[in-house]
């Protein structure tokens, strides 16, 4: 894993707030991991791993494309969605396990006992 090196003064810094902004919806994060999981998907293949409507699923994916972290490819009158790069994948897998510490005291991601992230299910008022 490569060392950040930017200071409090970069000029990522604002970016970089914008991409947590990008990735703070619970949709948004399970695309992710849908596309993290199974590669390149469908806008109907996707909005039924996430369990939301198509509708629902594109306008993610719209919000997802601007911030350039899925790529669209065209193949006749289907789309197919894919991961830019890493970076967001590790992104959600970091957050998933900082969200594991906070309701375990032995965090499994420490123990090489965890599940998937995309597996992780949690209930009550922070699963929603």
């Amino acid at each position: 894993m490569q060392e950040c090196t930017f200071g409090v003064d970069s000029g990522y810094v604002e970016l970089a707030a914008e991409v947590f902004t990008m990735l703070s919806d619970a949709t948004r994060i399970r695309i992710i991991l849908a596309l993290r999981d199974h590669g390149e998907l469908s806008v109907n293949h996707l909005a039924d791993i996430v369990d939301k409507s198509p509708t629902a699923i594109s306008q993610h994916l719209a919000k997802l494309r601007w911030g350039r972290i899925v790529a669209a490819r065209q193949e006749g009158t289907r789309v197919f969605y894919s991961l830019i790069d890493e970076h967001a994948r590790e992104l959600v897998q970091q957050a998933v396990f900082q969200a594991e510490h906070a309701v375990e005291d032995q965090p499994r991601h420490h123990n090489g006992t965890h599940p998937s992230p995309a597996r992780l299910v949690i209930s009550g008022p922070a699963a929603s």
